[in-house]
């Protein structure tokens, strides 16, 4: 699959691994395994996870170690996340690896790099940064025509010009995945995104609120 796998001493600089649910995707609800990976190479005015990306405090574990953990818990749905997970150096090394163990994979990633040489068996779940992240502009558009049935393309959405942006990329792409509107807590209601949603006829796309965000504590880490 790749010549990467051949290489030895392959570390990650991980800030936090836990088991929790998935709190928002299409697996939403189902127990995951989660590594959150260090540093990103945005800086969205809504980030929820700044302690992994300024600054971040983080271990680095190697590849087998790593491994291990995962395969301890049981749990065959690992989700990598950050941070931006593609950044990692040998991300392809730990995704091959999971993949012949028999782990489901999913991966959220932020857009602006390309995703084309994911393996087609991983699932996933990119946003769309959207005008109030302040980010737009390191969008890679041609990312979206790479997004097949079993993934995610999420806008998440605190204007209406963000909500008006989503609509015209729709349009534009018809995009084959799930599509998912998320509001950013306190600048949106869930209501009005709904009714945008109905009003604009946007009848194969999703509202969805964070689960872990209402479970725990907004702030709350390892969730």
């Amino acid at each position: 699959m790749f010549i990467l796998h051949k290489a030895k001493n392959i570390e990650f600089n991980v800030v936090e691994k836990f088991i929790s649910i998935e709190g928002e995707g299409i697996r939403s609800g189902y127990p995951a395994v989660f590594i959150r990976f260090a540093g990103c190479n945005l800086n969205c005015s809504f980030c929820d996870t700044r302690y992994a990306n300024e600054n971040p405090e983080y271990e680095k574990i190697e590849l087998d170690r790593l491994l291990e953990f995962i395969s301890s818990t049981q749990i065959k749905r690992v989700t990598l996340t950050g941070g931006e997970p593609l950044i990692q150096p040998y991300i392809y090394v730990l995704i091959e690896k999971l993949l012949l163990s028999g782990f489901e994979v999913n991966i959220e990633t932020n857009g602006s790099i390309p995703i084309e040489h994911i393996p087609r068996d991983v699932i996933i779940t990119m946003d769309y940064k959207c005008p109030s992240s302040g980010m737009e502009n390191k969008m890679i558009l041609d990312n979206i025509k790479f997004l097949g049935p079993r993934d995610v393309l999420k806008f998440v959405v605190g204007t209406y010009e963000d909500l008006e942006t989503a609509k015209r990329l729709l349009q534009v792409f018809n995009p084959k995945c799930n599509v998912f509107f998320s509001p950013v807590f306190g600048k949106i209601q869930p209501r009005e995104i709904v009714k945008f949603m109905l009003d604009n006829k946007l009848f194969d796309a999703r509202i969805q609120l964070q689960l872990h965000k209402i479970i725990w504590p907004d702030h709350q880490r390892g969730v």
